[in-house]
């Protein structure tokens, strides 16, 4: 066992605090990776706090991890030492469902292995994520990173990116068609410069007249007000497809109304009950779709880092150092970070 120094929740009000634990030495397919960079994704923060239950303690947060190969196992073709390689919300799943078999590991029918706050497969072992010096994955839950990338901004793109570009790449957005994008945080700035990418008309969607500039900059054509009545109603029934990316329990009714006959809205990050319902006429009256996506599975995700290095795509980020988490989680409940914080694990080594 390695000895691996890291940051952990103790209990839902204690902050974290510096903390040693143990991983495996790499097996036979096993990937060791240096973690240089971790994001903090708002997942994060609820498990740490337990705001969903059934939060495991002591835990190890960090999901979006960016690092340096610096051993591998025996059978392992993916990386080398020495290469860049990334991991995200999931280490390991059942590999033998049907959702496994398409590389759709995200919908494993008996489900998923998280990265942290959840128990290995078969065994009482706890997970920890990236908030640590090094982690051990098989190799078939990591992916290559290009050196030609700005690896700190890499970071989130293994949750936050993934969980825009997922649904985006399976609704075929592209060319010729009108896309909105709702919610300008986390996600939604990754929606937005994706769905320019993919050749989308981009209108940002959001509460703040504030944000319009910056929507701009990151790529949307226009930006439309939600509490702007007059707005919402010149634009109804002219999206081929919405990505919502607001956290919180909200109305959906009047962006359901912006939607085309036969077109779909996307949730990706309200995880609590929608308040108000949907209601059933705004998805009868022009036969509309409401869904959900996820992360994506390991394939999807690589292509993703990929198509990242090819249309030069990164996320925003403010750098923290490891021993400023616990201020970067309040100012994450205070929506004070545009648009994702990246701990510099250097700063571990100070710890």
């Amino acid at each position: 066992m390695i000895k691996t120094r890291g940051y952990a929740a103790h209990n839902p009000t204690s902050p974290l605090t510096p903390f040693t634990f143990e991983r495996r030495e790499p097996g036979a397919h096993d990937v060791q990776i240096e973690i240089l960079y971790c994001g903090i994704c708002h997942t994060d923060l609820h498990q740490a706090r337990n705001d969903w239950s059934g939060s495991i303690y002591p835990m190890v947060p960090g999901h979006e991890i960016v690092g340096r190969v610096t051993c591998v196992g025996g059978q392992v073709t993916k990386v080398k030492a020495g290469d860049y390689a990334g991991v995200g919300c999931m280490v390991d799943s059942c590999r033998h469902c049907s959702a496994c078999n398409e590389g759709l590991e995200q919908y494993c029918e008996e489900g998923p292995t998280w990265t942290y706050n959840c128990k290995e497969r078969g065994s009482e072992q706890l997970t920890f994520g990236g908030y640590s010096e090094r982690i051990v994955v098989e190799e078939r839950f990591a992916v290559k990173v290009p050196a030609s990338l700005d690896l700190k901004a890499v970071a989130p793109l293994l949750c936050a990116g993934i969980t825009t570009y997922s649904p985006l790449r399976h609704w075929k957005v592209g060319k010729g068609q009108k896309v909105g994008v709702i919610g300008l945080g986390g996600l939604g700035h990754m929606g937005v410069k994706f769905a320019k990418a993919l050749g989308a008309q981009v209108v940002m969607i959001t509460t703040s007249p504030a944000k319009g500039k910056d929507a701009l900059r990151l790529g949307a054509d226009e930006v439309l007000v939600s509490k702007d009545s007059a707005a919402m109603a010149r634009q109804a029934g002219s999206f081929h497809f919405l990505l919502n990316t607001i956290p919180n329990p909200h109305d959906v009714n009047p962006y359901l109304a912006l939607l085309k006959r036969d077109s779909t809205m996307v949730l990706v990050g309200a995880l609590t009950a929608l308040d108000p319902p949907p209601q059933g006429g705004s998805l009868i009256l022009g036969r509309r779709h409401l869904a959900g996506s996820a992360i994506g599975g390991i394939p999807e995700t690589q292509e993703m880092i990929d198509f990242c290095a090819a249309h030069q795509i990164v996320s925003d980020v403010e750098m923290v150092p490891m021993q400023a988490v616990n201020e970067a989680y309040e100012r994450l409940v205070r929506n004070d970070v545009r648009y994702r914080f990246v701990i510099d694990m250097a700063s571990l080594k100070q710890v």
